[in-house]
């Protein structure tokens, strides 16, 4: 049955993962299907939660802004994040250093800015 079939009854959980009726998959059975699909890919042992993490690595690394992960993590405060990403957040903070210094121009170039 789909959505359409189960009509009132359907329960909009606003899960990705639902069972036939809406309802919330008990996460363990996500987590052993995606292990059973990801072994007849033929790819490596991965867990489900890894792709969470991987995501908020990639996030992370691209620059978003770690208030907008964390939420989308839905960690309680802001601190679990950061202590969880501590590594990648340090390589953040140092590109957006360099990018911010790529803006001032080296000093021969700022050599015809001086005042008279």
């Amino acid at each position: 049955m789909d959505r359409e079939e189960w009509g009132s009854a359907w329960v909009d959980s606003g899960r990705v993962f639902t069972r036939e009726d809406g309802t919330d998959l008990h996460p363990e059975t996500v987590s052993k299907s995606f292990t059973r699909a990801a072994k007849a890919a033929g790819l490596r042992e991965i867990r489900f939660h890894d792709l969470r993490h991987g995501a908020a690595s990639l996030l992370l690394a691209a620059g978003t802004d770690i208030a907008v992960v964390s939420k989308m993590l839905g960690h309680a405060n802001l601190a679990i994040t950061a202590d969880t990403y501590s590594h990648l957040i340090a390589g953040v903070a140092t590109a957006a250093a360099n990018r911010a210094a790529d803006l001032v121009p080296a000093r021969s170039e700022r050599a015809h800015l001086r005042a008279v």
